[in-house]
């Protein structure tokens, strides 16, 4: 999959030990362990162990965490370095896989969510565009910090994305002024954003994210039913209205057999500058308790933190300052793209190609 691997020296007990703690290591996400075609190279130069490896999903920061792993685990001096090698096998177009982000209701963070994800998992080693499938409410341009900017055409057909920190991105917010209401019909609004989807030039990408708009109407079941989508993140806050209409979103993507990646409780808590203590401020266990009953794994419980709505309104890179908030976006793009490798490769690695036939 990823070329010729480097010959190791299976003389060397060090480096068969390191290949062996590789394959036995276990987390959420390595729940299969590294495989060994997945290590590029293991080298000793200058009493220091370098392990290379190509992963086939996108977790380049998970490299510190193996690095004090193998250390401990060896008492050796260890340098990993990790590139993500993501198969070229495309789903839509030169797309590999398409993520919708949802929600029941509007006002949870959906789209600062989708935001962050994007720009965890380009930084994670991805190529990542972002689609803002909000007809009636476009929130990508002022996330991205692209209010009033206007794409170009590529040709009378098909129109170049906007590109901001690296991702790829398109919205009708570009197109209509943010000033002008956008009233259409359910069917307008959905022949719109497949023009949005099917005619920009994307380009090649690893993850094609998509900010859908709240609720379960017209735009939800056109992107269900008429895009292979590899599946859906659903965003909740813990309050109960919330959950009950996250509930109903669920209900819907299961009945279109749209795979639930995972949901994420956002505003989960606030964490107390004097005391440290976590105060529940919209309840508590909400968003585990309906993951649990569901059997999907809940990704993140992501703080309610002043810094996400002031990088937010800035327009700024949450995930490249590299703050503690960004972490849990960075921890849950992994988890993503971790599950989605494994939901189409069998146990020994090899991908899983559904046709029509």
């Amino acid at each position: 999959m990823f070329g010729i691997k480097s010959l190791f020296s299976k003389e060397d007990p060090v480096e068969k030990k390191i290949i062996e703690l590789l394959n036995n290591y276990r987390s959420a996400i390595f729940p299969m362990g590294i495989q060994s075609e997945w290590i590029e190279q293991i080298k000793k130069e200058n009493n220091e162990w370098q392990v290379h490896i190509d992963l086939p999903f996108a977790a380049k920061s998970q490299q510190s965490i193996l690095k004090t792993y193998l250390q401990d685990s060896l008492n050796q001096e260890i340098t990993v370095s990790i590139n993500a090698q993501l198969a070229p096998h495309y789903k839509f177009k030169k797309i590999r896989h398409i993520i919708l982000i949802a929600s029941g209701k509007g006002g949870v963070g959906k789209s600062t969510t989708a935001v962050n994800l994007a720009l965890a998992l380009k930084s994670e080693g991805a190529r990542v565009g972002v689609l803002d499938a909000d007809i009636y409410g476009p929130s990508i341009p002022s996330l991205l910090g692209l209010v009033g900017e206007q794409p170009t055409a590529k040709d009378e057909k098909i129109l170049n994305p906007m590109e901001k920190y690296g991702l790829k991105t398109m919205s009708i917010g570009y197109l209509v002024p943010a000033e002008n209401a956008t009233v259409w019909r359910g069917p307008m609004a959905s022949q719109a954003l497949s023009q949005l989807l099917n005619e920009t030039d994307w380009g090649e990408l690893d993850y094609l994210i998509v900010d859908m708009p709240p609720g379960t109407g017209d735009i939800q079941l056109t992107m269900t039913q008429k895009i292979p989508a590899s599946g859906a993140v659903i965003v909740t806050t813990p309050q109960d209205l919330a959950l009950a209409d996250a509930q109903k979103g669920i209900a819907m993507f299961s009945q279109v057999n749209l795979p639930i990646i995972g949901l994420i409780e956002n505003m989960s808590f606030f964490n107390c500058s004097h005391c440290g203590g976590k105060n529940h401020l919209f309840g508590k266990d909400g968003g585990n308790q309906l993951a649990a009953r569901h059997g999907v794994p809940l990704l993140a419980e992501i703080p309610l933190d002043i810094q996400i709505r002031e990088e937010s309104e800035q327009g700024a890179n949450l995930i490249d300052k590299e703050l503690p908030i960004s972490e849990h976006y960075v921890y849950s793009a992994q988890l993503i793209s971790s599950m989605l490798y494994l939901q189409s490769h069998d146990s020994n690695g090899v991908e899983i190609i559904i046709t029509d036939d």
